[in-house]
């Protein structure tokens, strides 16, 4: 039996990191990519059917490798044009319907599946509920009471789901966007959060027929910016002292915005500069700054960094200035349960007086989940058995540099892409991942490559 490294997880960080796994390992080592939703490549992010659904970068960023930058806008422009119906050109670039790009992603597994006459790439389509240490590596465990013997695992499980909104039996996750259908077309929605899911909450729901009023709130009440065009602006020079401190960065970025206005340039170009050392700025900072950034800074941060395609904006405007959207911020004092709808009480940011709405639902759209709140069972089993920890702010898992897992007894347990926010923070967009696929495949084969057959893998 030839030796393998499992990958849990086949959104698009589990994807990529099967697909340079195989071109990493030696000829005699195998990938087993294990997913539990329908289909592989789509995951949480591109598994959405609706034409109203853009990706949030623009096509030209979101070849799934990072040495060949035109593979995604390409394989797009290859398409027969009834079959690019959604893709939106516009002034800030050209943006396609995630459902395309999710069937990009599956259509590069499928190709590495059929490549070779000895396939190497196995996919399990079944939820990973354990990795049992044994000689050798793992027995790796399914819901549907599979086991199979691994040598080790990159945990690839994206984001996590979670619910930040106060339970209520009339709650909706945004990720289920088929049980809107059931919705009654004109009575009052809240949505909580104000973010990118919230953008596609919105559109989920009109898509669905529903014509009804939309309250959405949050602690700020802010909404993503628009993509624009930009131009390229220099990585702006950083001090050590700049980096010691969170006040004294953001000034040192306010300054550079403002010297980039002086110059004709957008306040984009200057937040696109500083995409490369992200996760240097991020590791720079002492855990306390990290800690007050994620306390004050982050949504600012999110609005400015996370920006939507110009089409979804456009909508998220026509509907606030119509009415129909109402953006507040705020937050949630009390849910009160009741037949056909729910009594939220609010208060809004600055006010004194509360506010009780009356719902037929409540879309839960706080963005990704905490370690500490996910229902995963893997991850339970993992934290619980300590070969994983979460990172001291609860965002995913405590990771090294080189994507090992941080805890007393993991050996050869990595991760990528969301789990990592702590470690990198910027690990959530395409251009973030697939970079880190090539990179941990690397370590991966660096590590493993060497045992070859002589392990003793289990049984």
């Amino acid at each position: 039996m030839n030796p393998v490294i499992a990958v849990v997880g086949a959104g698009f960080s589990g994807s990529m990191a099967a697909l340079h796994l195989l071109s990493a390992l030696p000829r005699s080592w195998s990938v087993l990519l294990c997913e539990k939703a329908d289909s592989f490549g789509r995951g949480l992010a591109y598994g959405t059917d609706a034409p109203a659904h853009l990706l949030n970068l623009r096509a030209a960023n979101m070849s799934a490798y990072p040495d060949r930058p035109e593979h995604f806008s390409t394989w797009l422009g290859g398409l027969p044009e009834d079959e690019r119906a959604g893709v939106a050109a516009t002034p800030a670039g050209t943006f396609a319907p995630r459902a395309l790009y999710g069937r990009y992603l599956g259509e590069l597994l499928t190709q590495a599946v059929v490549a070779e006459g000895a396939p190497r790439l196995h996919l399990v389509h079944d939820a990973v509920t354990d990795l049992v240490p044994v000689a050798g590596g793992y027995s790796l465990r399914t819901e549907g009471g599979a086991s199979y013997a691994v040598a080790g695992a990159v945990l690839a499980m994206g984001n996590l789901t979670g619910f930040g909104a106060p339970p209520s039996r009339h709650r909706l996750d945004p990720w289920r966007p088929e049980d809107f259908g059931r919705l009654h077309p004109d009575r009052p929605i809240l949505v909580v959060g104000t973010g990118l899911t919230m953008v596609d909450a919105v559109a989920s729901l009109r898509g669905r027929g529903f014509s009804g009023r939309i309250v959405a709130l949050s602690r700020r009440g802010l909404v993503p910016n628009v993509h624009a065009p930009t131009t390229a602006w220099p990585v702006p020079d950083l001090t050590a002292a700049d980096l010691g401190s969170l006040t004294r960065l953001t000034r040192r970025i306010r300054a550079e915005i403002a010297a980039a206005a002086r110059a004709g340039h957008d306040w984009r170009d200057v937040i696109d500069a500083l995409r490369p050392i992200i996760g240097y700025l991020w590791r720079s900072l002492p855990r306390p700054e990290r800690a007050r950034f994620l306390r004050h800074l982050r949504p600012f941060w999110d609005v400015h960094r996370h920006r939507t395609a110009p089409p979804a904006a456009a909508a998220i405007a026509a509907e606030i200035a119509a009415g129909t959207l109402d953006v507040r911020a705020g937050r949630i004092l009390a849910i009160a349960d009741g037949p056909g709808e729910a009594a939220v009480t609010i208060r809004t940011r600055g006010g004194t007086a509360d506010e009780t709405l009356a719902v037929q639902g409540i879309i839960d759209a706080t963005g990704i989940g905490r370690i500490d709140e996910t229902g995963d069972p893997l991850l339970r089993r993992l934290t619980s058995r300590g070969l994983a920890r979460p990172d001291p702010f609860g965002l995913g898992l405590a990771a090294g540099d080189d994507y090992r897992l941080r805890a007393g007894r993991s050996e050869r347990l990595w991760t990528l892409g969301p789990l990592l926010r702590c470690t990198l923070w910027e690990c959530v967009a395409v251009p973030d991942i697939r970079s880190q696929a090539a990179e941990v495949a690397t370590l991966v084969a660096a590590e493993v490559g060497h045992l070859g057959r002589r392990l003793r893998l289990p049984a």
